[in-house]
């Protein structure tokens, strides 16, 4: 059943992220920094812990859950360190995922060889 509700909540934030790329005219990178934002601002006002303990990785994994990441770094590092874990905090909590994209995309471009686009 967990299976089932994380893929059924990621699937949701999914759908509602392309419901905004298609009926409006955002550029796909402005909609993805507007989840990110978004999960930031829901973890600053304490909404977004239950919904992702109820959700799983279904709350966890879509850039929502990211943007809850970085926060929950920045608000750490500034319990620990002041006013310079406001700055270090959030790639404190997020470094893992950050690197194994930088990795995981640096990876593909030498096996796929990227062109621009004409």
């Amino acid at each position: 059943m967990d299976y089932i509700k994380a893929f059924l909540t990621g699937g949701l934030i999914c759908l509602l992220a392309q419901a905004v790329m298609d009926n409006t005219k955002l550029m796909p990178g402005r909609v993805m920094v507007g989840l990110v934002v978004s999960g930031g601002i829901l973890g600053f006002l304490g909404l977004y812990e239950p919904f992702l303990e109820w959700a799983g990785a279904g709350a966890g994994v879509p850039l929502l859950g990211f943007g809850n990441t970085l926060w929950k770094g920045v608000k750490e590092g500034i319990q620990e360190e002041g006013i310079l874990g406001l700055f270090k905090g959030g790639f404190t909590a997020a470094a893992g995922g950050i690197c194994g994209a930088l990795v995981l995309a640096y990876l593909a471009s030498l096996i796929f060889k990227p062109k621009m686009k004409e």
